[in-house]
């Protein structure tokens, strides 16, 4: 999977393939979170606030898998 660095206080880069939009952090940690799409991965990238857009949108909202 690509990923994308990202500026942010707790995220470190994110990457989207067939449907998984990856998150690092910058603590080590891995999530993916499944069944997304393109378009929520976009709206990520241009998000002002990447630990809020995990919060709002993705946390509690999609199947997710800690990977690391």
């Amino acid at each position: 999977m690509n990923l994308s660095f990202v500026v942010s206080s707790n995220v470190s880069a994110i990457g989207y393939q067939d449907g998984i939009l990856e998150v690092h952090f910058k603590n080590g940690s891995v999530y993916q979170y499944l069944n997304t799409s393109q378009r929520l991965f976009n709206e990520f990238l241009i998000a002002p606030s990447k630990g809020h857009f995990v919060h709002q949108r993705l946390k509690d909202k999609y199947p997710t898998r800690r990977i690391q």
